[in-house]
Order: structure tokens, then sequence, then C-alpha cells
């Protein structure tokens, strides 16, 4: 075989090994970015469903004072 054709084909065999590398390697990269971005999903979640029983907890408490307010404006 003519040495021009085994360095075309050595040629080859690099360049699809630095593709495939490279490809298996961006995966992992995206898998990894994925995985940080479903946690932080996950967080801002379980904060969208705390925020509504801390404002019916915070309405409570307005209502408690609006009538301690009522109670003390009588006595006057």
């Amino acid at each position: 075989m003519p040495s021009e054709v085994i360095v075309g084909i050595l040629a080859l065999i690099g360049t699809l090994v630095g593709t495939l590398g490279g490809i298996i390697v961006s995966s992992k990269l995206v898998n990894f970015r994925l995985e940080q971005l479903e946690k932080r999903v996950g967080e801002h979640n379980n904060f969208a469903m705390r925020i509504p029983a801390l404002e019916e907890k915070i309405d409570e408490r307005f209502d408690a004072y609006d009538r301690r307010l009522k109670i003390l404006e009588e006595k006057q």
C-alpha cells in the first residue's frame, strides 16, 4: 500500500477519534449542566410552594392585629 493511503487512513482514524471524543465530552458537560439546572428548579419549586403558606400565615396575623386594634379603639 502506498504511504499516502496509510497517512490518509491514519488521518481519518484520528479525525474520527477526536470527533467522537469531543461529542462524548460535550454530552457529559450538557448532562451535568442539566442536572444542576434541575436541582435549581427543584429548589425554586419548593420555595414557590412555601410562599402561599407564608402568605396565609401573614394574613392570619394581620386579621388578629385588626381585631386587637378594633378592641382597643372601642375601649377609648
